[in-house]
């Protein structure tokens, strides 16, 4: 597995274009069910391009984005300028630059898989306030229910240049409840979707690590068959490139 900051330093733009966001419903979630308080202080934990950002500034929450992939970064700053309350960091999950006790609430989106568990542990213990929470949460495509979906899964399996040891690394709900250990407090899934015609579909495909750039001996066959796979599936000119966002809360293990 190559250095996973620098994975997506060459997808940028394609990350910034056609990744998803994240369901309204997972900061209502966070607020009324988990006890959040709505202005929080939120560190965003590999915040990439600011896309979970957006989401908190959009609630009112003011938010630190600490991501250590400087394309990446500077993307969320560009595109979230306006937001008085935003600022980003170079850190790591494992070494975020944060101070002591200086945050109230710790999200980490479609970045969990990617950290140190057990260091990562003990380093949100430490920048979190007394009875501070974390929330982990990542949009999980969906593998079947229909030929679209099916047929995606199939592509990335024969043409992604490491999908399957990306893919096992996102955590199950076993694994998740052992990571917070007793903290463990509280889980949940919410439907989220994307419409994409052919190039928002190519575009989303291209903003994975594990899809081969043009050059590739996978590249073109790979474009052959994602454009057969979508003549046969859309309807009404896109496709219905469906998620399940999976959210997990509760208090850091600080013994990792």
């Amino acid at each position: 597995m190559s250095d996973s900051t620098q994975r997506f330093t060459d997808r940028v733009a394609d990350y910034v274009k056609y990744r998803p966001s994240y369901p309204r419903e997972v900061v209502t979630f966070l607020h009324d069910t988990c006890g959040v308080a709505p202005h929080a202080l939120v560190a965003d934990i590999g915040a990439g391009t600011g896309i979970s950002a957006k989401l908190f500034l959009e609630a009112g929450h003011p938010v630190i984005a600490v991501e250590p992939n400087q394309a990446m970064r500077e993307a969320s700053d560009v595109w979230l300028a306006g937001w008085g309350k935003f600022r980003s960091v170079a850190g790591t999950a494992e070494a975020t630059t944060l101070d002591d006790a200086s945050v109230e609430f710790v999200i980490a989106a479609q970045a969990f898989h990617w950290f140190d568990h057990a260091v990562v542990s003990r380093e949100f213990a430490r920048i979190l306030k007394p009875k501070g929470l974390v929330a982990l949460f990542w949009n999980s495509r969906l593998l079947e229910g229909t030929p679209f979906l099916v047929g995606f899964e199939a592509l990335l399996k024969k043409y992604g240049v490491d999908y399957t040891a990306v893919s096992e690394r996102y955590g199950d709900d076993e694994s998740m409840a052992a990571w917070f250990g007793d903290g463990f407090a509280y889980k949940a899934s919410f439907p989220n979707r994307q419409q994409l015609d052919f190039e928002g579909l190519k575009g989303r495909l291209m903003s994975s690590s594990y899809a081969p750039k043009a050059g590739h001996t996978n590249y073109e066959p790979m474009m052959v068959a994602l454009r057969e796979l979508f003549d046969s599936t859309a309807q009404n000119g896109t496709v219905d490139f469906a998620y399940a966002t999976r959210v997990y809360v509760g208090y850091p293990n600080s013994n990792g």
